[in-house]
């Protein structure tokens, strides 16, 4: 999990709220306490550390407990609502409204512009926009063939000339074949310092392209120093926005993400791995959310969308009503769930499974088990899939000797469908949404998603 030892402090200062008897005044300094140690842990700047721990102070010394809520629960929501204003508030999008947008990406070398290109160019791509890369780094020798490369992997097209050294002309000679495209992605040369020719180079191509975005690409390792690259880079560039790269697995994270949110530049992606597919859009409230354990519904939804076409999603929702489920259905859902990302990304994004403490040995276990299971159902004929009632004991033996999977895993597999069928019959012929209600669904995911949360 990015920032993962900072969420589960934050998480263990919540629980010792849950678990208190009352709220007096030596767990209101306990908790701002494990909350400053928390976020220094995480390379937060003190000034901050300490603005933030007082704003709390501030609140839970002024602010009346709200009717409907207990002094536990509104303790708690003063501690998400503050971190997400820590964190910049509220989620700034990249508007798309016309043809072609065009985003500009800059910074420094090392921090993955180039790489950035390729997932941004993906992350769109995947939700239905065309997509076009443009190559304008001529300094780099390596440069030219790595967008060409990210941008294969991508599927998306990209423009260059690794001949020509001059930017300008670069663009000149591409943009008239830009026109068909929805967004153009501009990879730009980086240098090692903010140096005067890097911002003459980069006005000067402002100017001529006249970009609706200009995203400054900075490495989360940086951790508190990003503020002052950040705001160099505004000042001089007038950047429209930050992707934080390099998210998983440095301890520097909070402190680049906390230092970018003081400037005027928003946070507008973060890059969480190495996978075309780890470029999350930030999102302050989902973000504090999944520190918390309270879940990231609108990034698992935004997930999902793009891991299953609006056809597929009501074809599912018909089959639901219906009360149909074959082992076709649980076999697009396995394939859907991949396509969102590794299964301890996901879990943490979904409301309530955070306090639960999944080991993630276990989640890692469930991914192995799931890509046997897509085995043993790449060797069953099209009646075992669609009726696995079929399935005898003779079959299973078969499936077992022509998919190298278990009669074991196999098994499972049958026991998981069985399971699933159980659960889909519940909705057939209901309408899913009142479903939801009846089970307090959607009163759980407010409750998780900070509009008084409850443990």
């Amino acid at each position: 999990m990015v920032l993962e030892k900072l969420g589960q402090s934050l998480k263990n200062t919540l629980s010792k709220i849950a678990s208190a008897m009352f709220v007096d005044d030596k767990l209101i300094n306990e908790l701002v306490k494990d909350i400053q140690r928390a976020l220094l842990q995480g390379d937060v700047n003190v000034k901050l550390v300490f603005n933030l721990t007082n704003q709390i102070k501030e609140r839970i010394k002024n602010e009346k407990t709200p009717g409907g809520l207990t002094k536990k629960e509104h303790l708690i929501n003063i501690v998400y609502e503050e971190l997400v204003k820590f964190l910049g508030d509220k989620q700034y999008r990249i508007e798309i409204s016309k043809k072609p947008t065009k985003i500009m990406l800059v910074g420094l070398f090392g921090s993955g512009k180039t790489t950035t290109a390729g997932k941004l160019g993906h992350y769109y791509a995947k939700r239905g926009m065309k997509v076009a890369l443009v190559g304008l780094d001529v300094h780099r020798p390596a440069a030219m063939s790595q967008i060409e490369q990210v941008a294969g992997q991508a599927k998306v097209p990209v423009f260059m000339d690794k001949k020509e050294k001059n930017p300008e002309k670069i663009w000149n000679a591409v943009e008239p074949q830009l026109k068909e495209y929805d967004l153009v992605i501009i990879d730009t040369a980086g240098r090692d310092a903010l140096s005067d020719d890097l911002i003459q180079e980069i006005t000067s191509l402002s100017k001529l392209i006249q970009p609706d975005d200009r995203l400054l690409v900075i490495s989360a390792d940086l951790g508190q120093a990003a503020e002052k690259q950040a705001r160099a880079f505004h000042d001089s560039c007038n950047i429209s926005g930050v992707i934080a790269t390099k998210m998983d697995g440095t301890a520097k994270a909070g402190g680049a993400l906390s230092a970018c949110s003081v400037t005027k530049a928003p946070i507008m992606f973060i890059g969480v791995g190495e996978h075309l597919d780890d470029l999350e859009q930030f999102n302050p409230q989902g973000f504090v959310g999944r520190l918390l354990g309270m879940g990231d519904i609108e990034t698992l939804l935004d997930k999902a969308k793009a891991a299953i076409s609006d056809d597929q999603a009501e074809d599912m929702s018909k089959k639901l009503l219906k009360g149909d489920f074959h082992l076709i259905d649980l076999y697009e859902q396995m394939n859907a769930m991949k396509k969102m990302g590794p299964l301890t990304k996901i879990v943490e994004m979904i409301p309530g499974m955070g306090q639960l403490k999944v080991p993630k040995e276990m989640l890692e276990g469930q991914e192995e088990k799931l890509e046997k299971w897509k085995y043993a159902m790449n060797s069953m004929t099209k009646e075992e899939l669609e009726n696995p009632d079929t399935i005898s004991a003779s079959r299973i033996d078969r499936i077992s000797k022509g998919s190298g999977v278990s009669v074991k895993d196999i098994r499972e597999l049958l026991k998981q469908y069985r399971q699933s069928k159980k659960m889909v019959k519940m909705f057939k012929g209901k309408d899913p949404e009142k479903m939801m209600k009846k089970m307090g669904g959607m009163k759980n995911l407010q409750n998780m998603m900070g509009k008084g949360v409850k443990f």
